[in-house]
């Protein structure tokens, strides 16, 4: 009998797929409200953020319905339910974010020393971009993922250029789009801008320190603002999800 080669699973992607065994098994019945978050988290001994992943990524796949204020439901399976696979290579949200707070801090004191003024401007010019899209209640992709850019190629390093395009391409992804869509508003785009011209204005300044903590802080909004209850998150989603290449 041939072998074939394994591949290690997320840990979101292995609690979904143990809520999925027992709703395929009737233990979850379809209509029933899965355990809170904070149930579900003790009971399998992880943390909150990835049971929400994992709940995020069954909704995605049409297993569970998200109603905000009221409860994670289990919907009907038929044959043409299953809305979209959620890769397995793709990384949980939440644990992307804490992964950017340590490679991006210390990019954003790179910067901070080597930054020339067209990377400044550029860095400008990509908070400014933000600034309009939010003000018509668009969401500021474009202009966040050119910021990030310009400080990481402030850095003139090929391989800290890939990793954080692939760390910000990563939000293309059907789980933190799903995630977005709960918790990402015009609200917390302005803060999120306010986070930008801190980090901003800490590499302009040439103090290496205060732009690490300013992106670490950054980070830390963001995976706070993705991590806010069910209660708190937006029924309906933005606006729009423009991207670069739409526009």
């Amino acid at each position: 009998m041939p072998l074939h080669s394994l591949e290690p699973q997320r840990l979101y992607r292995q609690i979904a797929g143990q809520l999925q065994a027992l709703i395929e098994s009737g233990e979850f019945p379809v209509g029933a409200r899965l355990p809170a978050e904070r149930e579900l988290a003790v009971q399998l001994g992880v943390s909150r953020p990835s049971v929400r992943e994992a709940l995020i990524a069954l909704e995605v796949e049409g297993w569970v319905e998200v109603r905000t204020g009221s409860g994670v439901y289990v919907l009907a399976r038929q044959a043409d339910t299953r809305k979209q696979a959620v890769p397995s290579s793709e990384w949980g949200p939440l644990e992307l974010i804490r992964a950017r707070r340590v490679v991006e801090g210390e990019i954003a004191a790179i910067a901070a020393v080597q930054a020339r003024p067209a990377d400044l401007t550029a860095m400008a010019q990509a908070i400014a971009a933000m600034q309009r899209d939010t003000d018509k209640g668009v969401l500021p992709m474009a202009g966040d993922r050119a910021f990030h850019l310009a400080i990481v190629q402030a850095c003139g390093n090929a391989v800290l250029t890939e990793t954080v395009l692939q760390f910000w391409d990563s939000r293309r992804g059907p789980l933190f789009e799903r995630l977005g869509g709960y918790f990402e508003t015009v609200a917390s785009w302005r803060a999120a801008i306010g986070e930008h011209q801190e980090i901003y204005a800490a590499i302009v300044a040439r103090d290496a320190d205060r732009a690490r903590r300013a992106m670490q802080e950054h980070m830390d909004q963001s995976h706070q603002r993705f991590s806010a209850s069910w209660s708190e998150a937006q029924a309906t989603p933005p606006k729009t999800r423009e991207t670069a290449e739409q526009r």
